[in-house]
């Protein structure tokens, strides 16, 4: 028998969180797991269900065998162990054991977790005080040799300036032979070239390389964007190269961008922050989950980034349009949005409030601003109020319903069901919408419906559950 087991150890709690059957399909790992935990979470598959004050849900559930399948989560995490042999997380057990919890009251009801799921949950509980304790000097691991890694950095520092030099004399070629030719030589020469940036371990560039190779392409107008995208990547290169009389902010932007890792540093912020969104994007052989986060006290926009390897997906997961209590520490760089995750305090609880939101001229000047200090960014994480989903001539675009000012969705965006979603929440009244405002558009992740946390319910898909002292959040993707 294979058990799982998923996420990061944490502290009791002073009390459990009920999700909304919307926020637990989006910690589901992918769509299977989905239909497969909507299919389970009914009560007849269960026996033996309960939750406590600690954020703890159980249950037993029917099986192909003759012994059901034991089956716990902790909510705080969210963390999940099954016997069951799926090696997902959370598997289709927990999800539906989550889904029930969400539609059913009576079929979860509130007691004392068994011996089964009190064992697993006290072993949570011992590594988060261990992992609280400070390390003790018997028996520690001594400090890793600063000079062997500083001689490591330097030698990989050189081999990324020479890929960085050899990719400026190819930029140089194709623009002296004329942009005519990447359409000629296909998507092989830019393959190539990316290979030679992963020899010189310079991940950043390379994917920036590739990227360049699907411009000509992506339709009318393609030398414009090769050309504009040339550019910005001899604008990483010369930073690169010249980093050393860079400001310390964007030095650590660029070593970011061409793929060095960077760890977090600087004091802890500690909040309550409000989970904004959550979605995950297939970058080669890996899945790059992105959470977003925004903090009641500090007014901080975050990002939470973590990675599953081929077939799997990253165990970070926090259910949209919830509260945590937490101390997050940025990363360095320009704006300062990513963050790890540290400390939780007590379970997640439904928001109250949707985040504060901006108009449309705000959106865009925050985008403005933040390209200052990073030229390579895509897009930047902003919160819009008041606005309209409405068609136009070359797809939708969202209307600040007092000002007339708009933003086109992005072309990802018009492929997506999400985009209905949002048009069927809205009904032509304003919404609350946040998403991420780039250069192509804006992408709608979330949405909060006008007068969000009056009624109290949550938006689940085909069905509504309700949410104490919650709000009303539809994830859009």
């Amino acid at each position: 028998m294979l058990l799982t087991d998923g996420g990061e150890p944490l502290g009791a709690a002073a009390s459990a969180a009920l999700l909304t059957a919307e926020q637990v399909l989006a910690l589901a790992p992918d769509d299977a797991s989905r239909k497969a935990g909507n299919k389970l979470g009914a009560a007849g598959s269960w026996s033996d269900t309960g939750w406590d004050v600690t954020g703890a849900v159980w249950g037993l559930c029917k099986g192909s065998g003759s012994k059901p399948y034991r089956t716990v989560v902790d909510i705080t995490g969210p963390a999940y162990r099954c016997s069951c042999p799926s090696r997902k997380f959370p598997c289709k057990h927990a999800l539906a054991l989550l889904l029930l919890r969400a539609s059913d009251d009576a079929a979860v009801p509130a007691g004392a977790p068994p011996d089964w799921a009190e064992e697993w949950l006290a072993g949570r509980r011992t590594r988060a005080e261990a992992k609280a304790r400070p390390a003790g000097g018997d028996g520690a691991a001594g400090p890793a040799d600063p000079e062997a890694a500083r001689k490591r950095a330097e030698k990989r520092a050189e081999r990324i300036g020479g890929g960085a030099r050899e990719l400026e004399q190819r930029l140089t070629d194709l623009l002296r032979g004329g942009l005519a030719a990447a359409e000629q030589a296909g998507y092989g020469l830019w393959e190539e070239t990316a290979a030679r940036m992963v020899d010189a371990q310079a991940p950043g560039l390379a994917g920036r390389v590739r990227e360049l190779g699907a411009v000509p392409a992506s339709g009318p107008g393609w030398p414009v964007r090769l050309l504009e995208e040339c550019a910005l990547l001899h604008l990483l290169d010369s930073a690169w190269l010249g980093r050393d009389r860079l400001p310390p902010a964007l030095a650590a932007t660029v070593r970011t961008r061409v793929g060095l890792p960077a760890s977090p540093e600087g004091p802890p912020v500690r909040d309550r922050w409000l989970v904004l969104a959550q979605y995950d994007t297939p970058e080669g052989k890996i899945v790059t989950r992105r959470i977003w986060l925004y903090g009641e006290e500090s007014g901080r926009t975050a990002l939470l980034l973590s990675f599953g390897a081929a077939g799997r997906s990253p165990a970070q997961a926090l259910p949209v349009g919830v509260t945590i209590d937490a101390e997050l520490t940025p990363h360095p760089g320009s704006g300062q949005l990513r963050a790890e995750l540290g400390e939780r305090a007590g379970v997640p609880e439904p928001a109250v409030t949707p985040p504060p939101g901006g108009t449309v001229t705000e959106a865009i000047a925050a985008y403005g601003q933040a390209l200052g200090g990073d030229p390579w960014l895509e897009s930047w994480p902003v919160t819009l109020r008041d606005v309209i989903p409405v068609p136009s001539p070359d797809g939708w675009q969202l209307v600040d319903a007092e000002g007339g000012e708009a933003l086109p969705v992005a072309p990802a965006a018009l492929n997506r069901p999400a985009l209905w979603k949002l048009v069927a929440v809205s009904g032509g009244a304003p919404l609350t919408v946040f998403g991420e405002c780039g250069h192509r558009g804006f992408d709608p992740l979330t949405a909060w419906p006008s007068g969000a946390g009056s009624s109290g319910v949550g938006v689940t898909g085909p069905r509504t559950t309700a949410v104490a002292a919650g709000i009303e959040t539809v994830a859009l993707i």
